[in-house]
This record gives structure tokens, sequence and C-alpha cells, in this order.
């Protein structure tokens, strides 16, 4: 039996770092975990004043496609030390309206990309916070902190070409996984 898992990309370049990633562990995920890339680019700024009974199609949309899943992968690049804008909206979008949260109890796990050498950590760990409000299971170990990713990546088409870091997400996939299976009981 698969489960489907939400694939949050923080960044919104189209060839950014945070994207090759996640999209090569789509690839890498054994059959049980079905990764699906739902996109955050398109949300307004959360506005209370919004979230009438008509609100926003592109939060409809990012709710109702959050909703089908059972889990959640964030990879994130760092900006300022944090998480990007893009991707603490999305939580907002997702938290409301009061209540009707879609993150609710759902496992979770991070991924930080940075083409640097401190691996979007202050990234990985600021996202924790809002998780813990959220009730989303988030797993600790093991972490994933991908630095200095420009050289693990092919220029030509953003695919990994080193081994190791194949290895390691694969192993981080399966840990996923597990982590999953005994969170949801």
């Amino acid at each position: 039996m698969s489960v489907r898992v939400a694939l949050i990309v923080g960044s919104l370049r189209e060839g950014s770092y945070s994207r090759a990633i996640g999209l090569e562990m789509k690839a890498l995920a054994a059959p049980e975990l079905e990764l699906d890339l739902i996109e955050i680019g398109d949300l307004p700024l959360y506005n209370p004043d919004l979230d009438t009974e008509t609100p926003p199609a592109a939060w409809s949309r990012f709710r109702e496609e959050l909703a089908t899943t059972q889990a959640v992968l964030f990879v994130t690049p760092e900006y300022n030390r944090s998480i990007p804008g893009a991707l603490k909206n999305a939580l907002d979008v997702g938290s409301r309206p009061y209540g009707q949260s879609v993150w609710a109890a759902k496992p979770a796990a991070i991924v930080s990309v940075s083409p640097g050498a401190l691996a979007a950590f202050g990234a990985n760990h600021h996202l924790r916070q809002p998780l813990v409000f959220l009730n989303m299971p988030t797993m600790q170990q093991p972490e994933a902190y991908i630095g200095n990713v420009a050289g693990l990546l092919n220029e030509e088409d953003g695919t990994l070409k080193n081994e190791g870091t194949r290895e390691f997400l694969k192993g981080f996939l399966d840990a996923f996984a597990g982590w999953i299976e005994r969170t949801k009981g």
C-alpha cells in the first residue's frame, strides 16, 4: 500500500537546487512512497479578509491537494537564516481557516539545501518551529543537510552526479517511510 506524500519545495526558482534535489528524491522513492510535487508559487499572501466562502482559487487548489496526502516532505533553501517567505506563506494558507488545517497530524521530514557549506542549517531548524504548532510529527533522525549542492548536480539536467548523495537520500527516504508507518500507527 503506497502513502501519498506532498513534496513541498521552498524555492520558487525554476532551476533551483532545492527543486532538483526534491525531484531526485521523487525518482528515488520506494514504491510505498508516492511523492507528489505540490506547487506554492501561485499562492497569494495569506490575508484573513480573503478567507471567505470563496477564497482565492490557488488557496483552494493547494488545500485540496494537501488534503489528499498522508505525509509531507519539505525541501528548502535558506533565505537570511530562515525559511523562504513563500514557504511560510504556504504553511499559513494550509493552516487556515482556523480548525481546518490540512497539515494536522501529518508526519513530516525536512531536507535543507544550499550551495554553501552550512547546508541551510538555519532554515531546517527554523521550519521545525511552525511544524510543532501545526501538529506535524517531524522526523528527527536522520537529519538531511545538503551543502555545496552545486557540485553534486549535473549542470545539463540537474540530476545527481554524486552516488554517495544518492545513497544518502535513498536511506533518508527509507527512514521517512518507517517514520510515517510508526506515527500513523
